[in-house]
């Protein structure tokens, strides 16, 4: 008896495209503008389908960094977690998104000459958002896109905006009609001789909060011409019969990247730190339907003398908060 073959995608006769069905070509993701930052040896690269619209963004440190990952959240869609990396990736496509990561590593092995003892392996992770809510296809970066990203890479800038990871990213989900879109920031600090990178990819439940606690992104009401708090919607539905459903399908991704040499146990608490004070610039943050993921990566380079910890984790803080206004300018 003959064995049935495999049925081939396009035979499923899909109810909306996917990459099997379009001839998808990865293409630049230069965002609104670029973040400069002075961290040699660090580069950032970012790519993505037009059609989707979807994209993945790429951090290559070609030496290798400590690592410290930090996840929260009730719906986190993580690869590799490594306590050492060469590259972390961030990709839309929700879990088929994956797939970049894996494009990323293998991208690594063939320019390290297919070499595979253990001292030799390219340590990628990543994580990725859901963005199909606000398309009407199934594109999803793939490894053919985050081999583009990290082909792409340069030293000295980060994209911003509504490109890469962040190319069809939304927030402020309390009810998704009064959602709009957000994109990936990034900003950069320096304390000394100490250097701190931060790059967001907002893709939240909450709305973006500025420093005067203004919402400046999300949860807009197109009948009162503006945006509020989150808040004040919650508060508005206690005791109702039928609350609102939580909107499904969020994160928040981040990396920082510092020179600063820390144990492995004050790189943990430091990614914890800055990941935390987040909740400052995103309202409400790490919920049910979220899956917030920090990597915080460090090149061991320099001390930071007369600051502990907690004090280098504090200055990193406000960096993060910057990144996060500067993706949803």
């Amino acid at each position: 008896m003959t064995e049935p073959r495999p049925a081939t995608p396009s035979a499923y006769a899909p109810d909306v495209p996917g990459n099997p069905d379009l001839p998808l070509t990865p293409r630049p993701s230069p965002g609104s503008g670029t973040v400069p930052f002075d961290l040699p040896g660090v580069f950032v690269g970012t790519a993505e389908y037009e059609e989707g619209p979807t994209g993945c963004t790429v951090v290559h440190v070609p030496a290798g960094a400590r690592t410290a990952v930090d996840a929260r959240g009730g719906a986190v869609g993580l690869s590799g977690g490594y306590e050492f990396n060469h590259a972390i990736c961030f990709a839309g496509g929700s879990v088929y998104g994956l797939g970049a990561v894996a494009g990323v590593s293998a991208e690594l092995l063939a320019r390290n000459r297919n070499l595979t003892k253990w001292d030799q392996l390219q340590l990628v992770s990543g994580a990725v958002i859901y963005d199909f809510s606000v398309r009407d296809n199934a594109v999803h970066p793939d490894a053919a896109l985050g081999a583009a990203a990290l082909r792409a890479a340069r030293e000295g800038g980060f994209p911003v905006g509504r490109c890469g990871a962040g190319r069809a990213a939304s927030t402020g989900k309390a009810d998704f009609a009064r959602a709009e879109f957000a994109g990936q920031g990034a900003a950069f600090g320096t304390f000394g001789e100490a250097k701190v990178l931060v790059a967001t990819v907002v893709n939240a439940v909450g709305a973006v909060v500025d420093r005067d606690g203004t919402v400046v992104r999300g949860n807009y009401h197109a009948a009162e011409g503006g945006r509020r708090h989150p808040a004040v919607d919650y508060a508005a539905q206690v005791g109702r019969d039928e609350p609102a459903e939580a909107v499904r399908g969020n994160t928040t991704l981040t990396v920082m990247v510092t020179n600063v040499r820390l144990t492995d146990r004050e790189l943990d608490q430091v990614a914890r730190q800055v990941h935390s004070s987040m909740h400052r610039g995103i309202q409400p943050f790490h919920t049910l339907t979220d899956g917030d993921v920090m990597f915080a990566l460090t090149t061991d380079e320099v001390d930071l003398p007369g600051v502990p910890p907690t004090g280098f984790g504090a200055l990193a803080s406000e960096v993060a908060w910057d990144a996060i206004l500067k993706g949803v300018e």
